[in-house]
């Protein structure tokens, strides 16, 4: 009230007052320049220490050597080859087990005591190493590319299972209530309550299953196969070639990398007030 008599202008609060302070790098450039400068000096370390004798270039390889190796595999074409081999198994084995997880997941709303009766095997699938199926997948799909996918789709199916099937779980139990009491019908709740609200949990998995896709790609090539990144390095290691290990590790870095991209990516397209929500936190 005294302001108002004297004129003077209300005092802000300070919340509204303050502001949020951001380093100087804290952006988009400032953090790529970081994060390449401190590869680039990890790799400067790392040949230097190979030079002067600090690491052996024979049990830990060096940069130089890993560069040629990357060089000679892409003159040849062999590691455009297998890098599209695994490319394409990764892919189709996400793409696979996805879909087919998280169909699985969200029917399993539809009968609770189906699911009640079915959580327990879940839960022992989930807890075997994916990678003890590799023998026995190999033995029924044989060594080619179907082996590598059904593979992947061990890995990622289960985990897109589980994650739907606990999003439907957790939808807002008020809002199924309210639509029934209004006369919809099981499937009406379902489209209109269960899918969009499961479907950020959902889209979340995809960034941690297009890892395990790239997993089970790999470990399959590694069991059996002709091509793929995981046959190259295989092969180099039994041969006691670890620069071209490495090349075959970074590759699938690249690859790895390029995959989260292209799922943040879609998640952002799918879900974009997710990025504004998050944003908005940041500020306050």
């Amino acid at each position: 009230m005294s302001h108002a008599i004297s004129g003077a202008p209300p005092v802000a609060p300070a919340r509204a007052r303050r502001k949020k302070k951001t380093h100087v790098l804290d952006n988009g450039w400032g953090r790529s320049a970081i994060q390449v400068a401190a590869l680039v000096l990890f790799l400067w370390v790392w040949q230097l220490g190979a030079d002067i004798g600090w690491v052996s270039s024979f049990m830990v390889g060096s940069p130089a050597e890993i560069y040629k190796a990357l060089a000679r595999g892409m003159a040849s074409g062999d590691l455009l080859r297998d890098s599209g081999y695994t490319l394409m198994e990764s892919i189709l084995g996400f793409v696979i087990g996805t879909l087919v997880g998280s169909v699985l997941g969200l029917a399993l709303w539809y009968s609770p005591f189906i699911a009640r009766l079915t959580e327990p095997f879940i839960i022992a699938v989930n807890s075997i190493p994916k990678i003890a199926f590799g023998p026995i997948v190999i033995l029924w799909f044989g060594t080619g590319l179907v082996s590598k996918v059904a593979l992947a789709v061990s890995l990622t199916a289960i985990v897109a299972l589980i994650a739907a099937y606990q999003a439907a779980k957790d939808a807002d139990v008020d809002f199924q209530t309210l639509l029934v009491t209004l006369g919809a019908e099981k499937h009406d709740v379902f489209f209109k309550v269960i899918v969009p609200s499961s479907l950020p949990a959902m889209i979340s998995t995809f960034r941690i299953n297009i890892g395990f896709g790239l997993v089970g790609a790999v470990v399959g090539e590694f069991i059996s196969s002709e091509h793929g990144l995981g046959h190259m390095i295989f092969t180099a290691s039994g041969l006691y070639d670890l620069n071209t290990v490495w090349a075959g590790l970074f590759t699938l870095m690249v690859i790895g990398f390029g995959l989260y991209f292209v799922i943040d990516y879609i998640e952002r397209k799918l879900l974009p007030w997710k990025d504004d929500v998050h944003h908005a936190s940041l500020n306050v």
